[in-house]
């Protein structure tokens, strides 16, 4: 459940939006200044800036100073958070699969562990 790891809901959410993805495949591998961001998009500026402080305020993006600009790069913590839940599901599944085909080949768990 998402509701004992605070901060991921937050970042779902944040991640729902297309644009907020899209900011955030820009910034993964490397820094980008606001506007340099905001020239990817064929919306304002000021649009832009919104979903980069949602995305920063998730938890997803991290912001620097340089001079007048600002900088921003995806928040390592931030994915990982995200990275963790979705593979706790992902091997989830894959056993709940590998439990379902045992079941429907007539396999117990002794059968299982002494073939395996």
């Amino acid at each position: 459940m998402t509701g004992n790891r605070p901060g991921i809901d937050e970042a779902l959410r944040a991640m729902a939006e297309p644009r907020r993805r899209a900011i955030l495949e820009l910034v993964s591998g490397h820094e980008l200044a606001a506007g340099e961001i905001a020239a990817h998009f064929e919306v304002s500026r000021t649009a832009i800036s919104q979903h980069i402080s949602v995305l920063k305020d998730a938890g997803l993006l991290v912001e620097r100073r340089e001079g007048t600009r600002r900088i921003y790069r995806t928040r390592p913590e931030g994915i990982d958070q995200l990275r963790g839940m979705l593979d706790g599901m992902w091997a989830s599944s894959l056993d709940m699969a590998r439990q379902l085909v045992e079941a429907e080949r007539g396999l117990t768990d002794a059968e299982v562990h002494r073939a395996g």
